[in-house]
């Protein structure tokens, strides 16, 4: 069954034009050229009852639609308990544990777990919940999470836009002192990340261990443990992103998602959801978040 979110007539147009640039902006949901591609491939647009693609022309008077299926597919449930920090209708946030994958062809994924650890919505287009961003495979801390087809494509585009900001905490090795930007290229790619060293305790092992809040205000793959890597203290428990002979094993990577802050898309309400950081930190440092 699909429901139309949304409709668009084309005005007689000079020059016919493809789908994927016609439709930028036509919809409020779609306000880049990256999120109508997406929606494009879902198979979200209908162009006069067809769904559209890419290279759909579009010469004026078309009707476009924008849809959402309301067909829930049975999905294999993979049970794991999920601490859940924030949910209503729309979205969700889950404290992400340790070593699993967020999504993917494996079936034991966070995604193949939201269902049964989160309260079906009661929105007209609800859909199975879907991780709307990605969180690396040691990495711990929060987990947006879209429940709606509409929540999911504005959460998206939130993203897109960089309206949610991020922040983790991490210990990391050897000495480390105040604050600062890091701006070392990612993948030949800009890529910016603050830090604060919040506290510093000495370590026979690694000579200093530091509790450091990070934001980055980018988001490359694996930024912040490459970017404390290239600047010499690396995060404790990395086994990829780690000085020779200065890896802490057994004990997880100590990076956790532990903020985020953006503006709810349906209730415009400013959200600032915290998550605690895990125990093994608390072991270290006099933890008050």
């Amino acid at each position: 069954m699909l429901q139309v979110i949304a409709t668009h007539v084309v005005p007689v147009l000079e020059f016919p034009l493809r789908l994927q640039e016609y439709g930028v902006g036509i919809f409020d949901l779609l306000g880049t050229k990256s999120a109508l591609k997406k929606a494009i491939k879902k198979e979200l647009i209908l162009v006069n009852g067809a769904i559209g693609r890419t290279a759909t022309f579009i010469k004026g008077g078309e009707k476009i639609e924008l849809i959402a299926s309301t067909k829930n597919v049975v999905k294999k449930k993979f049970i794991l308990n999920l601490e859940v920090v924030y949910e209503d209708d729309y979205l969700a946030l889950i404290n992400k544990p340790a070593g699993i994958l967020v999504s993917g062809n494996s079936f034991k994924t966070v995604s193949n777990a939201l269902a049964q650890n989160l309260i079906p919505s009661k929105a007209s287009d609800a859909v199975i919940p879907k991780p709307v961003h990605r969180l690396d495979y040691p990495t711990t801390g929060l987990l947006l999470v879209g429940k709606t087809n509409r929540s999911i494509i504005l959460l998206n585009k939130l993203f897109e836009e960089k309206k949610i900001q991020k922040t983790y905490h991490a210990v990391t090795i050897k000495q480390m002192n105040g604050r600062g930007t890091l701006s070392f290229p990612v993948e030949d790619k800009v890529a910016v990340s603050d830090f604060e060293v919040l506290q510093v305790v000495p370590s026979k092992r690694f000579d200093y261990l530091n509790l450091v809040k990070l934001e980055p205000k980018t988001g490359r793959r694996h930024q912040l443990r490459k970017h404390l890597l290239k600047l010499g203290n690396p995060i404790l428990g990395d086994a990829v992103y780690a000085l020779d002979n200065l890896v802490l094993k057994g004990k997880g990577l100590y990076l956790h998602a532990s903020m985020l802050s953006f503006i709810h898309p349906f209730t415009q309400e400013q959200f600032q959801i915290k998550c605690k950081l895990p125990k093994k930190f608390g072991k270290l440092f006099e933890i008050d978040f």
